[in-house]
């Protein structure tokens, strides 16, 4: 089973990769729910550390319905990444009703070429979750990472385990959100092959129930990420 660390910064991005996490997806300010991280800050994790890294796209915090002058500046980060060699990105694009904006994210997709694309938690806004993970199979998305549309995976994991059976493997489902040492082994039960959480205290937003999000900038905590790693056996 494989392990993403939800690293805000370079300290959290060292961590999980001492600590022998498989990947981390690079951002910067969990107290919003994460944004795109600076490009310094992409430059130093790739040079210096070498984990596998993909990247968060997303220009600011709030809803996921993107302006043009927006979503140009996320294609070009996703440029950026894709020269830097990064070997993801994570993102995705809403309509105002809150469904998969098709076009618009088909284009980040496009601009990210080889690199894995991995739809983020926008998701779990979605109104109508299965046919939302039609249209990303139909755009041939590399993995969706979904709380279930709960604030925690745990208390959404029927959802989580209908979109596994749904996606026919064709679309790597990713659980993450309130992912803990005394929660883990459940996914690893129900048949999930990678999990997702920063090693940070986390409390539910104040703004949206379903989304939750990091209390305190702090940083990814190794003996939590060793905890996991021990329960799943990797």
């Amino acid at each position: 089973m494989k392990i993403e660390v939800c690293a805000n910064g370079f300290e959290s991005a060292f961590i999980a990769n001492e600590t022998g996490a498989n990947r981390i997806e690079l951002c910067e300010n969990l107290s919003v729910g994460g944004i795109t991280p600076s490009r310094a800050m992409i430059t130093r994790v790739l040079q210096e550390i070498g984990i596998e890294t993909h990247v968060l796209i997303r220009p600011r915090a709030g809803d996921f319905c993107y302006s043009e002058t927006e979503i140009i500046t996320m294609i070009q980060d996703i440029e950026f990444c894709k020269i830097m060699g990064c070997n993801g990105i994570v993102s995705g694009i809403l309509t105002s009703e809150n469904n998969i904006d098709l076009l618009n994210t088909e284009r980040l997709i496009e601009a990210a070429g080889k690199m894995e694309f991995t739809f983020h938690r926008a998701f779990d806004v979605c109104r109508n979750p299965l046919l939302a993970l039609q249209q990303l199979n139909g755009l041939k998305v590399k993995r969706l990472l979904s709380s279930g549309q709960k604030s925690k995976a745990i208390d959404g994991i029927e959802l989580l385990k209908a979109l596994k059976t749904l996606s026919e493997e064709k679309i790597q489902i990713m659980p993450g959100g309130g992912i803990t040492p005394k929660n883990v082994f459940v996914f690893k039960e129900a048949g999930f092959e990678m999990v997702h959480f920063s090693a940070i205290k986390k409390e539910a937003s104040a703004n949206n129930e379903n989304l939750f999000i990091a209390s305190v900038s702090g940083v990814s905590n190794a003996r939590t990420i060793l905890q996991i790693k021990k329960i799943l056996g990797v």
